[in-house]
């Protein structure tokens, strides 16, 4: 992976690593788990910084959160 300018750490519950990963790489979007147990993502585009954070957002967000994230897009 290249070197990025901008890093960003997220906390994803050790349960749901694999998934996320899993499904980033269905996605295309370069990424990988080391061996300290870190998911590291490579963001080149637009489109691969709205799959990582639609991705995540399944996993981490409450309920209620993404609940009011679907009302807010519905009303766009």
């Amino acid at each position: 992976m290249s070197t990025s300018l901008v890093e960003q750490v997220v906390t994803i519950p050790q349960g749901d690593r694999w998934r996320v990963y899993h499904r980033l790489q269905e996605l295309l979007v370069p990424c990988r788990c080391s061996a300290d147990g870190y998911l590291w993502v490579e963001i080149n585009t637009c489109a691969a910084a709205i799959q990582v954070r639609s991705v995540v957002q399944q996993f981490v967000a409450s309920r209620q959160e993404l609940i009011d994230w679907l009302e807010r897009s519905w009303q766009t």
